[in-house]
């Protein structure tokens, strides 16, 4: 008995820093300390370390000799990740489209609102927090767990460079055009097109993450095409 509140405890936290990770509030030059974490939340440090300890074996964090971090991933996992996001998330967002509510549709329609006026105001921000907000809706939606998870887990590992590739300039117009596509295809239930739109907005932002660090001179397994 005396365990189950400190196991309670422990999956909280864990649940509200997973939730805080893949919503892309927490940076890359944040450190998550035990310590002072089981300080602000009035609990002793065991069911704190226990959460993200469990974070780090899923791969969303990473211990170092400051705490905890997001992973510092190298130039070859990011274009890995960008390699699986290619293969899974294309047919993650067909699966997701017949599943998707109206009150989802409702909130994807705002969310590109809010990403077509940052096409007037620049605030790369906001054009962050609407992508997010897109992404989160449409994976939440994917009837396939693994598939879903897994997808979480590496977007959470890459939230730096989805900020970079956002505020790349030549990439800003073609994103946002990409996600009001994606809205009339989801709204419409044509899982078809649905893929075919996801496969072109993950290839739009490794081309941008490619011309951010200069590496238009390496080879693509695939190559993008404009819409017919």
């Amino acid at each position: 008995m005396s365990n189950t509140p400190k196991r309670h405890i422990k999956d909280q936290i864990y649940e509200t820093y997973l939730g805080r990770i893949q919503r892309g509030e927490v940076s890359y030059t944040d450190r998550l300390v035990d310590t002072a974490i089981a300080a602000e939340l009035k609990v002793s440090r065991m069911p704190v370390r226990d959460a993200l300890m469990r974070l780090t074996h899923e791969g969303y964090l990473t211990s170092t000799t400051r705490g905890f971090a997001l992973p510092n991933l190298q130039l070859k996992q990011i274009l890995e990740i960008f390699e699986l996001r290619r293969l899974l998330e294309p047919r993650a967002a067909a699966l997701a489209t017949a599943k998707l509510t109206q009150s989802d549709l409702d909130v994807l329609k705002a969310a590109v609102a809010q990403s077509e006026r940052t096409l007037e105001t620049g605030d790369i921000e906001s054009l962050y927090a609407a992508s997010e907000t897109i992404r989160r809706t449409w994976i939440m939606a994917v009837p396939n767990v693994e598939l879903r998870d897994t997808i979480l887990r590496y977007m959470a590992q890459i939230q730096s460079v989805r900020f970079a590739t956002l505020g790349e300039a030549q990439s800003l117009q073609v994103l946002v055009e990409l996600q009001r596509q994606m809205l009339r295809a989801f709204s419409s239930r044509d899982a078809a097109h649905v893929e075919l739109l996801l496969l072109r907005y993950v290839l739009a932002g490794e081309e941008s993450f490619r011309r951010v660090k200069g590496l238009n001179d390496w080879p693509s397994d695939t190559e993008s095409s404009s819409d017919p």
